[in-house]
Order: C-alpha cells, then structure tokens, then sequence
C-alpha cells in the first residue's frame, strides 16, 4: 500500500470517484461508527454505504422523521444493514451530553466517528448556549461530542486491536474566513458577523480540531486518527439559507461557482477517510478528492490549533 511506503498524496481514486467505488471490497461487518446530519445530503449517503459495507451505523440527527426515513430506505435496499437513530442537535451542548451518554450507557463499541453535521450561511444568531449559531454547531458540538466519545473510542480500539478514526468533515470554505482566522473575542459579535466568513471560521475550526486532537492522540500512544476534509462543493440542502441574489455576491459566488459532485461523490472523500486501508495511520491530514490535499496557512497554524483548542474547553466546561 501507498501509505506504506510513504508517498503521500497518492490513491487510486479521484473527484469523480463514488463512495462506492471508494469502499469496494471492504468488509466493515466487526465496525461501528456514528454519522451526524446523517438525515440528508452526504451523510445518508455515507450511512448508507457504510452499511452497505456491514458497518454498524448510529445516525446522529436532528430530525428524526426523516432519519427514520432514510433507515427504513437503507433497509428496504440493504436487508442485513445494522442502522439505529439517535436524537442529536449539535447547536445545543444538553442534547450532545444526551446523546453521548445514551451511546456509552448502551455498551455499543466506536470505531469511527464521523462530524458531517453542518449548516451554512445562517443569518446571525446565538444557539441556546448562547454561542454564535454556526460556530456552535459545526465546531463546538462536535469538539464537545469527540471529547464525550473518546474514552470509547480507546477502550474499542483497545480491546478490538482496530484503528480508531475520527473525521471531520470540512470545506474548502476554511480559505475564507474572518482575517486572522478565528474571532475568538468577537465569536457572538453580531456587528462583526459576516455570515460566509462565519461559515469558513466554523469549518478552519473543524481543521485546526482535527490537527490538535491528532498531536494530541500521538503524544499518547494510542492507535487513533484524526483528520479533516473537503468533501467538494455539492448541491444539498445546507445552501438552504443562500437566496439567488446573496447566492451571487462575493464569498457566496466563490463558494457556490463549482457545483459539481452529485451526493454519490460529494460522500466518497469521507468514506475513504472512514474506511480505506490506504488512509491508515495517517493522521493530522486535510483530504479532498480522495487524496491528501493542504489547508491553507491558517489550517495548518500549530499555534492557532492550540488556542481554538484551550479556547473550545472552556466553552464547554
């Protein structure tokens, strides 16, 4: 294999791979793994493929009556698929305890945690802790949600010998965040708040967690990694808050002028990321198109990964 070798970079597939084709021949049937936003756009098709390859799927979702829809497809499709759905709204810190006690309090294992869950775009608000709404889901939800989870993730990877693996699913909207990247003392600023620089400070966040947890996961040892990706530019719901005319203004206009992947490839960088054999022990990386892509200088920011990770903490305690 590639990674074993030590050319980074290279795999046998592409941007118009499918998460299919990305997953081909892998047997995930001794795996379990939790997909947030898995009730629409690329997380039903990761769940769905990941089942498809015999992994155990927990939907981690805000709707239920459409995860429930998306299960009973899953099952109509895939007769043996293991797919269970639990409640989870990232934007609230009770729900993402809730959650995450819930999960540990039923003994499943967890080999895979996979934060896809996001929004984008949202007009300025604070979520029910009082945190700007966009930076409170897409980040501090899933910074909380890992942190919850990962004692879990250990002890599997512990007693089943199998590599854990954390991904985060980011953008390449990263490149256009706030200047300076992070507003960490201007977070919950409304007359700061641009709502696509918002979004890219939410999912620079998303790469600088990963970075940090995978320092983090090395400096002790164990068998885990932690990366971030983007997953293309696809068109699902999470544009849902972009009208035609902001839809062509500025930042909007950049991160909307490549609407390319369908969900099938819009999936495929994340179930590589999950799945593939050539990803392991490769760790701290940003992938797009099934490959090993590079953040920008902000996303690769050694010290702005510590500060977002000290600054996180104490949001949650």
């Amino acid at each position: 294999m590639w990674w074993a070798s030590g050319r980074k970079g290279v795999s046998a597939f592409s941007s118009s791979s499918t998460a299919e084709q990305v997953t081909e021949g892998i047997d995930g049937t001794a795996l379990t793994a939790i997909v947030t936003g898995a009730s629409s756009g690329i997380g039903v098709e990761t769940t769905r493929v990941l089942a498809l390859r015999g992994v155990h799927v927990i939907m981690g979702v805000r709707n239920m009556i459409a995860a429930n829809d998306v299960k009973e497809a899953i099952l109509k499709e895939i007769p043996t698929a293991k797919v269970d759905v639990m409640e989870l709204d990232l934007s609230s810190m009770a729900s993402v305890r809730k959650f995450a006690s819930e999960f540990i309090s039923s003994g499943l294992p967890l080999n895979i945690l996979i934060n896809n869950a996001g929004i984008f775009g949202t007009p300025f608000s604070l979520s029910e802790d009082n945190i700007e709404l966009q930076f409170a889901t897409n980040h501090i939800g899933h910074f909380l949600l890992t942190n919850l989870l990962l004692d879990t993730i250990k002890k599997t990877t512990h007693e089943s010998k199998k590599e854990g693996r954390i991904v985060n699913v980011s953008s390449c909207g990263h490149r256009y965040s706030y200047p300076g990247g992070i507003l960490f003392d201007k977070i919950n600023d409304q007359s700061s708040y641009k709502k696509f620089r918002a979004y890219g400070q939410s999912k620079l966040a998303n790469i600088l967690h990963a970075n940090e947890l995978a320092r983090r996961l090395k400096e002790d040892g164990v068998d885990i990694t932690a990366n971030s990706l983007h997953p293309g530019s696809i068109a699902t719901n999470v544009h849902r808050h972009i009208s035609l005319v902001t839809g062509v203004t500025s930042v909007a206009k950049m991160l909307l002028s490549c609407i390319l992947k369908n969900v099938q490839q819009g999936a495929s960088t994340t179930c590589y990321v999950a799945l593939h054999r050539e990803v392991k022990g490769i760790s701290g990386e940003y992938f797009a198109d099934n490959h090993i892509s590079e953040a920008n200088s902000q996303g690769r920011n050694v010290d702005l990964a510590k500060k977002l990770w000290d600054f996180s903490m104490n949001l949650i305690e």
